[in-house]
C-alpha cells in the first residue's frame, strides 16, 4: 500500500471541512467529512447541484450504519452480500448527518465500501465520507481521472494520487431502496 501520505493528506483536508477528490469503489469521488454542513454546501456549488439532490455516503462496514441510520433493517446486509456490484442503498431515518445531506424525508444513500483506500480513509476518519461524482451536475461522471475537468480539480482542496494513472473505465454503484418488506426497490441497476 503505497496511500499512507493520501490518506494523511485527505484527514488533515476533511478536518478542516476541505474537500477531496478521490478514486472509490466505482468511478472517481469528490469528497467531504458527511457531518460538515458548510463542507456539503461547497459539494454543492462546486457541482452546481441542487441542494435537493441527495448524494452518498460511504461507510467502511455493517456496525457504521448502525450508528447513522435509525432502526435499519438488518436483511439488508445479506443482500449487500451477494449483490454483482458495489450497491448503494437508501435507508429511511439518517441520522447524525449533515442537514444539507438528506431530504426532507430523512433517507440516506449509503454504499459499505471494499476498496482499500476508501476502507482506510473511513477507518481513520471514523465519520461518514460524502462521495459524488467528480463532475458538473448534468455532465457524464468521469470513467477515470484523466476525464476529470479542470474546474473540478480546482474546485478541491486535495487530490488523491493513488490510481491516478488507471485508464480501466469506472462504473458508477448500482442503486436500491431498501422496501418495509425487507425487499430492494432496484433504482438504478
Amino acid at each position: 500500500m503505497n496511500f499512507d501520505n493520501d490518506i494523511t493528506a485527505c484527514l488533515h483536508v476533511l478536518n478542516e471541512g476541505g474537500l477531496i477528490l478521490y478514486p472509490t469503489d466505482t468511478i472517481w469521488g469528490i469528497g467531504c467529512d458527511a457531518t460538515n454542513t458548510d463542507a456539503v454546501d461547497r459539494i454543492y456549488k462546486l457541482k452546481k447541484r441542487k441542494e435537493e439532490k441527495a448524494m452518498i455516503v460511504l461507510l467502511a462496514d455493517e456496525r457504521d450504519v448502525l450508528k447513522w441510520v435509525a432502526q435499519p433493517d438488518l436483511r439488508v446486509f445479506d443482500y449487500l452480500k451477494t449483490a454483482p456490484k458495489p450497491t448503494t442503498v437508501i435507508y429511511d431515518g439518517g441520522i447524525g448527518l449533515a442537514t444539507n445531506l438528506m431530504p426532507p424525508d430523512q433517507t440516506v444513500a449509503i454504499r459499505l465500501v471494499k476498496d482499500e483506500f476508501c476502507r482506510h480513509l473511513l477507518k481513520r476518519f471514523r465519520k461518514p465520507i460524502v462521495s459524488t461524482s467528480a463532475n458538473i451536475s448534468g455532465e457524464s461522471p468521469p470513467s477515470h481521472f484523466a476525464s476529470i475537468t479542470d474546474t473540478v480539480k480546482r474546485g478541491v482542496d486535495y487530490i488523491v494520487k493513488w490510481r491516478q494513472a488507471e485508464v480501466a473505465p469506472a462504473q458508477p454503484s448500482a442503486v436500491i431502496r431498501w422496501t418495509r418488506q425487507g425487499k430492494p426497490e432496484v433504482l438504478r441497476p
